[in-house]
């Protein structure tokens, strides 16, 4: 049974790689502007779905899957800062602030659509502008939601993590799809048997 990550982010690639599945990539090249009046964590689950759905239609018969990340504070989106000006605005306006990481997931075969949003909550420490200049000159962290890269230094940007998943917050929720996986009969702990779906 083949898998398709629906994404052309490294970060999801390699979180997959986690798994020990093989597995390929394709960009689903879709129109990720929101509709309007719509709210951050609807976008994202969207998108993971539209993904998915893309992908699938291309490639019968596979496993694909979908995901999307929106960062929020209420219902305003926190998007990708771009370059140096906005990673730093963005920290300054963060420093000391709770943020929500919605992780979406969707997985499909092409006919059933398992769907999931799993929320990170981040409190941001009190930041200094040394420390976060320190931060940006290392990480560099322009195309992540937030500024925040929580797999390496923006991990101490934090004050607190509070999550179902601990993998969610760098964009593919692992405990979720491992789930979603074995309902399509893919265990990964038992790659080489399809297992009953849950």
């Amino acid at each position: 049974m083949r898998i398709i990550l629906a994404s052309s982010s490294v970060y999801r690639r390699d979180m997959l790689a986690r798994l020990g599945l093989p597995f390929t990539c394709q960009s689903p090249d879709i129109d990720e502007t929101p509709q309007p009046g719509e709210h951050p964590a609807d976008l994202s689950l969207r998108l993971a779905h539209e993904k998915a759905a893309r992908i699938s239609s291309l490639n019968p018969g596979a496993i694909v899957i979908g995901s999307d990340q929106v960062a929020t504070q209420g219902a305003d989106a926190i998007g990708k800062p771009g370059d140096h000006a906005g990673a730093l605005r963005q920290l300054r306006s963060l420093s000391g602030r709770s943020v929500d990481f919605h992780s979406a997931l969707c997985v499909t075969d092409g006919h059933e659509f398992l769907c999931s949003d799993i929320i990170t909550n981040c409190r941001f420490r009190t930041l200094t502008d040394a420390e976060i200049e320190h931060y940006l000159a290392v990480e560099r962290p322009y195309d992540t939601a937030g500024s925040a890269k929580a797999e390496s230094l923006g991990i101490a940007l934090m004050q607190s993590m509070r999550s179902d998943d601990p993998t969610a917050i760098i964009g593919l929720p692992l405990i979720e799809l491992c789930s979603m996986l074995r309902h399509f009969g893919l265990n990964p702990l038992q790659p080489g048997l399809l297992t009953n779906p849950d």
